[in-house]
């Protein structure tokens, strides 16, 4: 790999770091715990040969993230993922869920329709890697984000 390669791919990962943040906090609802599995992620996507041989690869780190944050939703009881309080550093993290309007409209869509509407919008990840994540079709992630932003649309209006 040359210097501009490595330099160029530190950015990129560098670029993603907070993105990944957003999304291991909009799964687990703690800063500190999306801190820990936000540079495990890293570690563990750094560590891959597979890393080495193809270089970045963001389906790869969003999946590693996903699963990462199942497992410690799997560790621990919902109760206590969902009881801390937020600060003012969740504050950016969880800037899409301000107000209240929001929120009661965001409770009309299901866990996939949410978890689309981060990534394609607040993430802004390419629809291609949204497909990789879901195993759906282009098609299918196009038409499944439209629904939801109808919802929420209709659910803001009302």
């Amino acid at each position: 790999m040359s210097d501009y390669e490595s330099r160029h791919s530190v950015s990129v990962l560098e670029e993603q770091y907070d993105k990944i943040y957003r999304y291991c906090y909009y799964k687990l609802r703690q800063r500190e715990l999306a801190e820990d599995i936000t540079q495990e992620t890293f570690l563990r996507f750094l560590n891959q040969e597979r890393y080495r041989d193809i270089g970045f690869h963001l389906p790869c780190l969003y999946r590693i993230a996903h699963n990462l944050c199942v497992d410690e939703f799997r560790r621990k009881k919902p109760e206590e993922i969902f009881s801390e309080e937020m600060t003012g550093d969740e504050a950016a993290a969880d800037k899409m869920f301000s107000g209240v309007s929001v929120k009661m409209a965001l409770a009309v869509l299901d866990e996939e329709e949410r978890e689309m509407i981060l990534l394609r919008y607040v993430n802004e990840v390419p629809v291609s890697v949204i497909c990789e994540l879901f195993r759906l079709s282009r098609f299918a992630v196009y038409r499944k984000t439209a629904k939801a932003l109808r919802k929420l649309e209709k659910e803001l209006k009302e």
